[in-house]
């Protein structure tokens, strides 16, 4: 029964990812990848992720705090990290890192500290939802299929 009720709780905790478009359906192919002999894919790969984007947003922070920015270099940064958001379906992240990108082209470089700083805390939030949403994973053991989250049209 105990088991039960914590996949209710995993399946309404994914669910509320979607719904409040932290993730889109990028997640779900994701998810389709694992299998009995590699049920972990998705944390190993969110495991990753927020490793290299850690760093790369300390990176990103030291550089546009600078006098003399390297624009080409930042934008080149965060051209890296939209992809890497992209592919593991961080969709509020994706979307922060296009107008922090967005503001930086158009030189209004405050603008721009301020949607990274926003940025940051998505990160974070993303971190922090998805941290407790693994470790129950692990409590019950893979789940049985992936499916779409009701109401994603995301692709």
């Amino acid at each position: 029964m105990e088991s039960s009720h914590l996949r209710q709780q995993i399946a309404a905790m994914r669910q509320s990812f979607f719904d409040e478009e932290i993730l889109d359906g990028q997640f779900c192919q994701l998810e389709r990848l694992e299998n009995r002999g590699n049920p972990n894919f998705v944390e190993e790969v969110l495991t990753m992720y927020f490793r290299d984007s850690t760093t790369l947003l300390q990176t990103v922070e030291q550089e546009i705090e600078t006098d003399t920015i390297d624009l080409a270099k930042v934008d080149m940064m965060l051209h890296k990290f939209k992809g890497s958001s992209a592919s593991i379906g961080a969709n509020k992240v994706r979307n922060n890192i296009t107008k922090t990108r967005q503001l930086l082209e158009e030189g209004n470089l405050e603008g721009a500290k301020l949607a990274f700083r926003e940025l940051r805390m998505e990160h974070d939030n993303l971190r922090a939802k998805l941290e407790p949403y693994f470790q129950q994973l692990r409590q019950v053991g893979p789940v049985e299929t992936a499916t779409r989250p009701k109401g994603s049209d995301h692709a």
